[in-house]
């Protein structure tokens, strides 16, 4: 009895080591699976075969004199094989012979086939068969989204909490979301099925990283997704009394590929950067309407050039309303401001659509334009820099480097479509040469026989070549900041600073600004615009200062940028969340004295400033 007791004993012990064991191996996993998307290559492939038909056609080329099989040719396709197939088949050659070989007429001379030179094609058989070919199945994937408000663009401000809410697609008909999971910062969350919300932490300035997946019932998950999200509460739940009249506000914003809502600027997505609490400065701003855009110049250069094409009389003026040098005298610019408010505001329609089209902050692009051609794109200072922004050789090598989207559609027009697969940097420079000026002449829009000598067609066309190119130089900024860092640009700059940075690329090029950033860095200096300038080299580098302070100038006009009336408070965070301490955010108007173009005619010495709407 006691032998049979311990026998059923260690049986139940061994059963019970056996579940723990099996059970810690589920624990194992699924932690392992949680943390680190551990399927990888162990989810099964998302691939089909299918079977298709076809028919293979058997070609014989041979020679007229003697009929002699000089190569097989097999093709799937109904007619004639083509001068390549004959080539893979039968070698150089015997195609450039087949090729030369002229249609056999009888004549009084020609009386038979054989007498005919060269080659010709005979087709021996049409066989049909079957074959199983493989495809990749569509994956699934997961968006975020906010719920329980809805944020508009530039402000992003909630009147009530807002959560995350995440949503998982599986494209596959018979298989479904099993689950939705993630981490907000370090700390876990997981939902069944293919919806989750989720309450979102107070952060700081610089957000949190949100990591998150699905699982399929196809046995695999989605890729591993990331978004950066700030969410900075705001307002007064502090007081004595215990009570307020003050409306708490929450400011939240998301960067990710995944978010479902308009983004702001498209190089917040490359920087990982987010832009102030509250929406962009105003030189940085996107007004979602045309007279939204904001002008404010003397433009004695417009207007010197409407005088001398006749779309203005200035002849009552002293010089016909013209100095020397070709610019108006202020009689010239008086007569020519309605004609001028027109002639800026027309490409405005334009810049606002490509804003929207490329995440490029508007009032940045009509910012650079006045700056860079004073809206008249006939003007450049010499004829390698074209369009409204004067794209030089120089922005056209950025473009086409940086930006492989781009290159991709533009390339093929150039060249052959097998050349252009080879990318940008890996072209001949010869190549590489044709592309850049084919692309600053595509922007150019001097047209000697269009009215006023401009194609209007080709000046709005430049926007969006002009709007490509600052993507491109936002790409190059955050390599080269990376390149020094191994951090990227957001984590160690500022979304202002870092359009500063890519004013200073774009216009003195890389070279002055990635010895800048590598100096500053290894000094142990931040990357802010008042140290990282302090590096650059004498010439041409600091000339670009006085640019990018131009372009960010906007005197005397409003910040659009809302300021909160109330007082930053803290919440209470949602359990495992953490918070800083009283995250402020912070508001800076740069203040730049406005800086006239050194390659331009001077200008009167009483120059003042006429805001345009």
């Amino acid at each position: 009895m006691f032998k049979h007791r311990l026998e059923h004993t260690g049986k139940f012990s061994f059963t019970i080591i056996m579940i723990m064991c099996v059970l810690l191996g589920l624990i194992f996993f699924r932690n392992q699976h949680a943390d680190a998307y551990s399927l990888g290559s162990k989810s099964p492939d998302r691939v089909a075969l299918l079977t298709v038909s076809y028919t293979t056609y058997e070609w014989w080329l041979l020679a007229w004199n003697n009929s002699q099989v000089i190569c097989q040719i097999f093709v799937e396709h109904e007619g004639w094989p083509n001068s390549d197939e004959v080539e893979y088949y039968c070698g150089e050659e015997i195609t450039k012979d087949w090729l030369a070989t002229s249609a056999c007429t009888f004549s009084e001379e020609l009386t038979q086939a054989e007498q005919c030179p060269g080659l010709y094609l005979h087709l021996i058989s049409a066989t049909p068969g079957e074959r199983e070919i493989e495809i990749t199945l569509l994956s699934p994937e997961v968006f975020i989204d906010i719920t329980d408000c809805d944020p508009q663009p530039p402000e992003n401000r909630c009147e009530t909490q807002p959560r995350l809410h995440l949503m998982a697609v599986e494209p596959l008909p018979n298989e479904h979301i099993i689950s939705v999971q993630g981490k907000i910062g370090s700390d876990s969350f997981s939902c069944r099925g293919s919806e989750c919300t989720v309450p979102l932490p107070a952060t700081g300035n610089n957000g949190v990283q949100v990591s998150f997946w699905a699982d399929s019932s196809f046995g695999d998950s989605t890729e591993l997704f990331t978004a950066q999200i700030r969410m900075v509460p705001w307002g007064d739940f502090t007081a004595p009394e215990g009570t307020t009249n003050d409306t708490p506000y929450w400011y939240i914003d998301i960067l990710s590929s995944q978010y479902l809502r308009k983004l702001g600027s498209s190089c917040s997505q490359i920087w990982s950067a987010f832009s102030p609490v509250g929406g962009p400065p105003l030189w940085l701003s996107s007004p979602n309407h045309p007279d939204g855009l904001i002008s404010s110049e003397p433009y004695y250069f417009l207007a010197g050039s409407l005088i001398r094409q006749g779309i203005v009389d200035a002849s009552e003026c002293p010089g016909r309303g013209l100095q020397p040098s070709g610019v108006a005298n202020q009689c010239g610019l008086d007569l020519a401001r309605p004609e001028i408010n027109d002639w800026q505001n027309q490409f405005n329609a334009e810049i606002v659509r490509v804003s929207e089209e490329t995440g490029i902050p508007g009032q940045l692009m009509k910012n650079i334009f006045r700056r860079e051609s004073q809206f008249w794109p006939g003007f450049a200072a010499s004829y390698t820099e074209a369009g409204l922004g004067h794209l030089s050789d120089l922005g056209a090598d950025s473009v086409l480097l940086w930006n492989p989207s781009f290159f991709s559609q533009f390339c093929p027009l150039v060249l052959d479509t097998t050349v252009c697969q080879r990318g940008f940097g890996n072209l001949d420079l010869s190549e590489q040469e044709m592309l850049r000026g084919a692309l600053v002449q595509k922007v150019n829009a001097a047209c000697p026989e269009c009215p006023m000598g401009i194609n209007l067609q080709q000046a709005n066309f430049s926007i969006s070549i002009f709007a490509r190119s600052l993507l491109a130089n936002c790409e190059q900024v955050g390599q080269i900041i990376y390149n020094t860092t191994h951090r990227t640009a957001g984590e160690v700059s500022s979304y202002e600073d870092l359009w500063r940075f890519t004013l200073i690329n774009y216009n003195g090029g890389p070279g002055c600004l990635s010895k800048a950033i590598e100096q500053t860095y290894n000094s142990g200096h931040p990357l802010i615009w008042d140290t990282v300038i302090q590096h650059l080299e004498p010439g041409i580098c600091q000339i670009s200062i006085d640019y990018v302070n131009d372009v960010a100038f906007m005197p005397n006009l409003p910040t659009p940028t809302p300021t909160p009336l109330v007082q930053p408070f803290i919440v209470q965070p949602t359990p495992g969340a953490t918070l800083e301490d009283n995250p402020t955010p912070d508001f800076i108007s740069p203040t730049p004295t406005p800086f006239i173009d050194a390659s331009y005619p001077s200008v009167p010495t009483d120059t003042y400033y006429y805001p345009y709407p």
